[in-house]
């Protein structure tokens, strides 16, 4: 694909692709604690669900290696776990990851296991975003056009993204598609990432305002939306990258199929409703880019997208459709 890995284990050394800094430099930051982990999955420097899930799982294992004994380690997993879920507290994978290195900790306090239990979370997400480009694949005809919206790609997980994935695996196969990809404001991960890592890949993309899908759909030139998401609630319900319910909305009224790509990790049933899920407020300064200094800004990260405007679920299990809450719990029932 010739997109960089957005983390990097190797020895025991974790590093995470800056992507602050994409596409202009290509750059990995050394991460040795918690804090610094912390600090990555705040300012967005690794972000995407998955790929913070995972991240987080590594940093616990690095932070465990130096707590020394287990009283040590059971306070990295209590306290460090709980600055890393506190760091971006939408996306369900962070508090997941968290929980499974927990588990795995109390029952065998040893830095060895825990750097085991994230490999394993990093081994069972490349599985699954190529389980979700699987399932997927048949939903993006010969010629179609597809608009995304924000990071859904290699970059926010291990390996070919969730919403991205069919789109690689399709191109492998020599079919032709285009892809519209929106800026996703106010920090352009759709112009910065999405464009970036497909032009990279030599998949047919072009770049869009935000305010231009309603334009192409009513033109007819959409013939599917594919998003990824930070969580799916136990009825249906979608919370992704603000913006997200704009398209949902649009694709409704013109008739455009909207799914969503879902790994096992980003499944919340303990979750009812998207209502029930805290939605992450931002820096005004994000959105204000020192211009208007003294106007205040609402900046939510995310928003939420009722399951009655989800064509389906695409998951690593199979195409979850209406209704969706009986659907994803057929789909997950074993998870």
């Amino acid at each position: 694909m010739n997109v960089p890995p957005a983390i990097r284990w190797s020895e025991g050394r974790l590093t995470l692709l800056d992507q602050r800094r994409l596409p202009a430099v290509v750059d990995y930051l050394d991460i040795p604690d918690i804090p610094s982990a912390v600090d990555a999955i705040g300012s967005l420097a690794v972000r995407g669900a998955p790929a913070i899930g995972i991240a987080a799982a590594y940093a616990l294992a690095v932070a465990a290696r130096d707590a020394g004994d287990s009283a040590g380690i059971a306070g990295v997993l209590r306290d460090g776990g709980d600055a890393l879920i506190a760091a971006r507290p939408t996306a369900v994978n962070l508090r997941w990851a968290v929980e499974r290195l927990r588990i795995r900790g109390a029952a065998e306090p040893d830095p060895a296991a825990l750097a085991a239990e994230a490999e394993a979370i990093h081994r069972e997400d490349a599985a699954q975003c190529r389980a979700i480009g699987e399932h997927g694949r048949r939903l993006i005809t010969p010629n179609a056009n597809v608009l995304t919206h924000c990071n859904a790609g290699a970059l926010a997980v291990s390996e070919l993204g969730t919403a991205t994935a069919p789109l690689y695996l399709n191109h492998d196969a020599g079919i032709p598609f285009h892809v519209y990809v929106d800026e996703t404001r106010p920090l352009l991960q759709g112009a910065r990432l999405t464009a970036w890592e497909l032009d990279r890949a030599g998949i047919d993309v072009t770049l869009v305002c935000d305010s231009v899908p309603a334009s192409l759909m009513a033109a007819g030139r959409i013939d599917l939306v594919i998003v990824g998401t930070d969580r799916v609630t136990r009825n249906g319900d979608v919370v992704n990258k603000v913006g997200t319910l704009n398209l949902a909305v649009l694709a409704r009224h013109f008739g455009v199929p909207f799914y969503v790509a879902c790994p096992a990790s980003t499944y919340d049933p303990d979750t009812a409703t998207g209502n029930d899920v805290t939605i992450e407020q931002r820096s005004d300064d994000e959105v204000r880019r020192g211009e208007s200094a003294a106007v205040p800004a609402y900046n939510p990260a995310f928003d939420v997208t009722p399951a009655r405007l989800v064509t389906g679920i695409i998951t690593d299990r199979g195409i979850a459709e209406a209704p969706l809450e009986s659907a994803l719990e057929d789909l997950f029932r074993e998870s």
